[in-house]
C-alpha cells in the first residue's frame, strides 16, 4: 500500500514522531457529556480527539450544536483525527448495504461538521461471516471510499479481531489494496491484532501513508487471544504486547499519524476521569520516547 495518498495528517508538535489522541470510548464509563470530554482531553494535554459518532449524536440530542462543538474543539487546540462508527458497508445483502451507505453518509456529515476528516469502517453486521469474498469486499470498500470523496471524510478499514472476517491485518490490507482507491487505508488496534492472531511484525510491511491512526492499549499477561475481551485492555506499557517494537516499526514504515488511546477497562472507570486520561497520555508519551520521539 505504498502508493496510498496522505490525507489530512494530524497536527504534530515539532520533533514529535506521532500525535497523541484520546478516543472518547476510553471515557465512556464515566458518562460525561462530549463537551466535558473535550475539555478533559485538552486539560490532560492531548493533541487530538477521536470521538464516537454516538457521542456526537448525544451532544445534539441534549441541545448542543455541531457548530459550537467544532468551535470548542478548535479553541481547546485539538484536532479531530478520526471518528468511530458502525455502519454496514460490507454485508452481503444489497438492501442492507445500501442502507449502510446512507447511514455512512449521514455520519460522515456529522464528522465533517465538527472538523473531522476520517471515520472508522469496521466489518459491522458481517462479524459472523467466515467466508467473506475479499475481492467483493474490496469493491464495497471502494464504493465507500468514493462516498467519502463526496463527503470529504475518508473511511478507514478497521480490523476487528473478534470478527470472523476482516479480523487479521493481512485481510484488511488485501481489501484496501485491491480497492484500487488512492485514499485506501487501514485502522489497526493493539488488542484487535492480538485477538485476531495477526503478528505485530506485519505492521512493518505497511507504508505509513496507508495508516493515519493506530489504537493504543495493551494485553494482560496470561490471556490467550481467544479470551481477550475489550474490558481487559490495559494502559499501553502495562501488559505484554511488544509496543516499543510496534512503534519503532510504525515509525520506520513512515507512520506519522495519531496514537489514539482506546480503553474499556471497568476498573479505570472507577477512578477519576482526568487521572485516567492523564495516565494514558503519560504512558503513550513514554513509549513514543522509546521509539525515538
Amino acid at each position: 500500500m505504498a502508493g496510498a495518498a496522505s490525507v489530512g495528517a494530524p497536527v504534530q508538535a515539532a520533533g514529535k514522531p506521532f500525535s497523541l489522541c484520546l478516543n472518547t470510548g476510553t471515557m465512556r464509563g464515566f458518562q460525561l457529556p462530549l463537551t466535558e470530554v473535550v475539555d478533559l482531553a485538552a486539560k490532560a494535554g492531548y493533541d487530538a480527539l477521536e470521538p464516537w459518532v454516538g457521542d456526537i449524536e448525544s451532544h445534539v440530542k441534549a441541545g448542543g450544536t455541531l457548530k459550537d462543538l467544532a468551535a470548542r474543539i478548535k479553541d481547546r487546540g485539538l484536532a479531530v483525527v478520526s471518528s468511530i462508527a458502525f455502519f454496514e458497508w460490507v454485508v452481503e445483502d444489497e438492501a442492507r448495504r445500501g442502507r449502510g451507505l446512507e447511514e455512512a453518509k449521514r455520519l460522515m456529515d456529522l464528522v465533517r461538521q465538527i472538523g473531522g476528516t476520517r471515520i472508522a469502517a469496521p466489518p459491522a453486521g458481517a462479524t459472523e461471516v467466515a467466508n467473506l469474498d475479499l475481492l467483493k469486499a474490496a469493491e464495497r470498500y471502494r464504493a465507500l471510499l468514493e462516498l467519502g470523496d463526496q463527503m470529504g471524510v475518508t473511511p478507514q478499514l478497521e480490523i476487528w479481531g473478534f470478527s470472523k472476517c476482516l479480523n487479521r491485518l493481512g485481510a484488511g490490507v488485501f481489501v484496501a489494496a485491491e480497492s484500487g482507491h488512492p485514499k485506501a487505508c487501514v485502522l489497526a488496534d493493539v488488542c484487535h491484532l492480538y485477538r485476531g492472531g495477526s503478528p505485530f511484525s506485519g505492521l512493518g510491511l505497511l507504508s505509513g501513508r496507508a495508516m493515519h491512526v493506530f489504537h493504543m492499549n495493551d494485553v494482560p499477561a496470561g490471556v490467550p487471544p481467544e479470551q481477550m475481551t475489550d474490558d481487559r485492555r490495559l494502559y499501553p506499557g502495562d501488559g505484554v504486547a511488544p509496543l516499543k517494537q510496534v512503534l519503532l516499526d510504525l515509525r520506520a514504515a513512515g507512520f506519522t499519524g495519531a496514537l489514539s488511546l482506546e480503553l474499556f477497562n471497568r476498573d479505570y472507570w472507577k477512578q477519576d476521569p482526568l487521572l485516567v486520561a492523564s495516565t494514558g497520555l503519560r504512558k503513550m508519551k513514554e513509549l513514543a520516547r522509546g521509539a525515538g520521539g
